[in-house]
Formats: C-alpha cells, structure tokens, sequence
C-alpha cells in the first residue's frame, strides 16, 4: 500500500469517527452480549445489548480493532438505540455488499458508512469493518432467544 492509498484509506472524517465512538463500554446487566473478533488483523468488539419490544434500547461496545473498525463502530453507535434485528441485518448486508460487490451505501439511518467507501479496495480491511454489525446482530438475535 503506497502512502497516497493510505491517505486516501484512512482520510479525516474516518480518524474524527474513531476518535468518538458513542456507547463505548460495557452495560452492567445485558440480556445479549457478543464478541467478534477479525482473524486477520486481530481486531475485536464485544457489544451488550438491552431491548424493550424487540428493539435495541441501550447499547454498550467494547472497540478494540483499528481505525477503520473504530469507524464503523462509531456509525454504528449513532444509530443503534431504536433499531430492530431486521434493520441491523438489512444495514449489515448492505454494508457488505457496499464493500465487497460495489453496492450502494446502507439506506439511512446507516447512510454515515459512506465514510467507509474508500475500503472496497482493501478486502483485507471489510471483516474489521464488518466486526461491530455482525457483533450486533448477534447480541440481539442472543437477547430475543433468551426473552
């Protein structure tokens, strides 16, 4: 990777998003917790949910991955609080395919992954992107299951 492709990979709004990522944390009494982690670069996120009527209604994440992972958990974090598993799979699958099929960005209220198109060329960037999404997903498919 030259260091034009990193600036270009790695621009302000992505290190302003690492740098304020909301919810970050862990919650005291969860009724989901997951935690992901990237076997390539060795990024990993633990997320704890909490839902009332099906929807995420207050959120924890534990970040730890690299700047473009951190990004995406930022975006993530400005929109978890209100959203049901169907909309967080749906934004995830969009995500993916944003990244790995030059799809469209995630309809909103996920439309920030915008940020992120600059990573559709490094594929070995898209599971660290993807961390916080499938972390989510699964911390609240966990929740339901226990309800």
């Amino acid at each position: 990777m030259s260091d034009s492709d990193l600036v270009k990979l790695y621009s302000g709004q992505i290190l302003a998003l690492a740098a304020d990522i909301p919810h970050l944390g862990r919650l005291s009494e969860p009724q989901g917790t997951s935690r992901k982690r990237s076997p390539l670069c060795g990024s990993t996120i633990t997320v704890d949910v909490k839902l009332d009527h099906g929807r995420v209604s207050d959120f924890a994440q534990d970040v730890k991955a690299c700047a473009l992972g951190q990004a995406s958990a930022a975006v993530l974090g400005q929109t978890v609080i209100g959203r049901n598993r169907a909309e967080l799979e749906a934004a995830r699958s969009a995500l993916s395919a944003m990244l790995t099929q030059a799809g469209p960005v995630p309809a909103a209220p996920f439309q920030g992954y915008e940020v992120l198109l600059p990573a559709r060329d490094y594929k070995n960037r898209h599971a660290s992107i993807l961390l916080a999404l499938d972390a989510t997903c699964e911390a609240v498919a966990l929740a339901e299951a226990a309800a």
